[in-house]
């Protein structure tokens, strides 16, 4: 959840009021206070959670038009941290640069027997009359 309060209620009202709002005015429109109340007649267990669920594709709708006229204003932006966490194994010394010519050699051409196996199972996959480009390995 976000950390200011005023984010927080912004975020709140995006994202659970007002996907309830648009279907309780997309049910007014459709069938007046009769088809509001009828989310609350006792055949759902959760009626706010059934209005939420109706009303999201329209609130998706709309957060994405606020988007458009400013950034962030129907979609909040999220803050986040971000941490630089070094690799374990490079830190261990165990995948890192050894220095040994000979060992590099061997892990290129394992490296080298996996690009050409995948290369086969991507050829495989590919459908026949493929005009997607040319045939040339992937290199």
């Amino acid at each position: 959840m976000a950390a200011d309060p005023l984010d927080a209620l912004r975020l709140t009202l995006m994202q659970d009021v007002l996907p309830v709002g648009l279907a309780v005015v997309d049910r007014a429109r459709r069938g007046g206070p009769r088809q509001v109340m009828a989310a609350f007649d006792g055949s759902s267990a959760d009626p706010l959670g059934q209005l939420r669920e109706e009303g999201e594709s329209a609130a998706s709708r709309l957060r994405a038009r606020l988007d458009q006229v400013s950034p962030g204003l129907g979609n909040p932006v999220m803050k986040v941290e971000v941490h630089d966490v070094p690799d374990a194994s490079v830190a261990d010394g165990d995948g890192g640069e050894t220095g040994d010519p000979l060992e590099l050699q061997q892990r290129l051409a394992a490296i080298a027997t996996r690009l050409g196996q995948l290369e086969q199972i991507l050829l495989a996959e590919a459908p026949s009359g493929s005009s997607s480009g040319s045939s040339a390995p992937l290199r």
